[in-house]
């Protein structure tokens, strides 16, 4: 197998440049300070007309907390910025994102095909912000909750390829296992549930459920994505403990196909697997 990794994910998990304090975070921090300075706004007054401390605020022109999209809107207006900080908004956003995921959020958000295997937890394109919020407080080391709640927002931002014309095909085999870990508690999950039933329905989605009673299994090697990108390339992404690869190799990706085609034959039905998470959705 010939592995191929991103370099500049890589690079970025040793020394990631969009973090706070450094890179995008902190040109952002400069320009809206500039920005309230010439308004002639003390940081209290701005901070009272955007709904922020002005602690918060502090810590964003600092560049020591990345700022959410919503707050970069309401700035942009308050200063009157004309759109300059909502020029910056997309790669602010970016660092949102675990160093690791940056390049995969990029090429899934353009992608014209998703095919997804989960055997761990729900896929963040499915997940509810409960659940997220779930996973998210799980984490080990603890994420501060100013972290949870930007890696929550662009979670939810992520969701917004269902919303896209054309509509991207996408196919997920999910794990029976995962459907009935209870994160976030019994509410929560039905919700998900029931989220994960409403989206299965678009004509552009198949949701499939790997039954645990299956005696084969096509893919034990963990879970992995198949994506078409928009540049009519084919390619696989895996992660695992915080660490991801994309792969570009055309024979090792046409591996990662045959399995995915074999584990969609092994798995439920989409008729099906609708018809079993409703049955879930009764035990919970």
């Amino acid at each position: 197998m010939t592995e191929v990794r991103d370099e500049e994910t890589v690079r970025q998990q040793r020394r990631p440049e969009d973090e706070p304090g450094t890179g995008v975070v902190t040109a952002f921090g400069r320009q809206l300070k500039l920005l309230r300075t010439r308004a002639g706004l003390e940081r209290a007054e701005f901070g009272k007309r955007v709904g922020y401390s002005a602690d918060t605020v502090a810590s964003f022109e600092q560049g020591r907390r990345i700022p959410q999209a919503s707050f970069i809107d309401k700035a942009d207006e308050v200063l009157g910025a004309g759109g300059v900080l909502c020029a910056l908004k997309e790669e602010v956003g970016k660092a949102q994102y675990p160093a690791m995921f940056r390049d995969m959020a990029r090429i899934e958000a353009k992608a014209t095909a998703l095919n997804l295997y989960a055997m761990y937890a729900i896929p963040g394109l499915l997940q509810t912000e409960g659940y997220a919020r779930a996973v998210f407080h799980m984490q080990r080391p603890l994420l501060e909750d100013d972290v949870i709640e930007q890696r929550l927002e662009a979670r939810m931002v992520r969701q917004k390829i269902f919303l896209r014309r054309p509509a991207p095909l996408m196919s997920f085999v999910i794990e029976e296992a995962v459907l009935r870990r209870p994160f976030g508690g019994a509410k929560v999950m039905r919700e998900t549930l029931e989220h994960i039933l409403v989206t299965g329905q678009s004509r552009n989605v198949e949701v499939q459920v790997m039954p645990i009673e299956r005696e084969d299994n096509g893919a034990l090697g963990g879970p992995f994505s198949l994506i078409d990108t928009d540049k009519g390339q084919r390619i696989a992404y895996a992660e695992v403990q915080d660490h991801s690869s994309i792969y570009t190799d055309a024979g090792y990706v046409r591996t990662l196909e045959a399995r995915y085609g074999i584990l969609r034959s092994q798995a439920l039905t989409p008729s099906e697997s609708a018809a079993f998470i409703k049955q879930l959705m009764g035990e919970t």
